[in-house]
């Protein structure tokens, strides 16, 4: 990440990144804006990038480059959606498009990593979770890659759908549809495994 001093052109160490005035500084370049956006939001971007990364050092490479990205196109961000928003569309398209350039990055099928979750949206109990995990897991990776995308940002991220719209490029009521077909698609599939 870059490097900068945290308190540089204006940015105190107590200010939100998310205010105006931190993002027009962020726009402009200024790398202490920049750190505190990363600070703030890297957590949820890594959480998104570990869905499609198995292993802990892909991740970071994933994000690195995520957020050298999203550096370099700052100028870019209009604040029309949130920079969390922005931040995690830039990271799923580097996570992919490393998946389709790089055979070797070890990207896939590691997804689910939270029972509650899974047990609340599947409306199951968390012993029958836990036995269909290793099922779901596999048709979860199986989902149309927008469906896979929101179902995973909703039930693992707890999104709302306006902002999982904006980072599938699609409409909030595109993003509810994906949510539902997909978790109806894996509550069928695990129904039949049950039986």
């Amino acid at each position: 990440m870059a490097p900068g001093n945290a308190t540089s052109r204006g940015v105190t160490s107590d200010e939100t990144p998310d205010t105006p005035e931190a993002l027009d500084l962020f726009r402009a370049g200024d790398h202490a804006a920049f750190e505190r956006v990363v600070l703030a939001h890297r957590d949820l971007v890594r959480g998104i990038v570990r869905r499609y990364v198995r292993r802990d050092e892909d991740a970071d490479d994933v994000c690195q480059l995520a957020f050298t990205r999203a550096f370099e196109r700052r100028a870019s961000f209009r604040g029309e959606a949130p920079i969390r928003t922005w931040l995690c569309r830039i990271a799923v398209n580097v996570a992919i498009n490393q998946r389709n350039r790089n055979a070797d990055l070890d990207l896939g099928d590691e997804l689910l990593e939270g029972v509650a979750s899974f047990t609340n949206a599947l409306e199951t109990s968390k012993l029958v979770a836990a036995e269909l995990w290793r099922k779901a897991e596999k048709h979860l990776a199986g989902l149309p890659p927008k469906q896979r995308l929101v179902v995973e940002l909703r039930l693992f991220h707890d999104l709302p759908f306006r902002e999982i719209g904006v980072l599938a490029d699609c409409t909030e009521a595109a993003a509810r549809v994906n949510y539902a077909t997909g978790i109806g698609t894996l509550r069928s599939i695990l129904k039949e495994a049950r039986t």
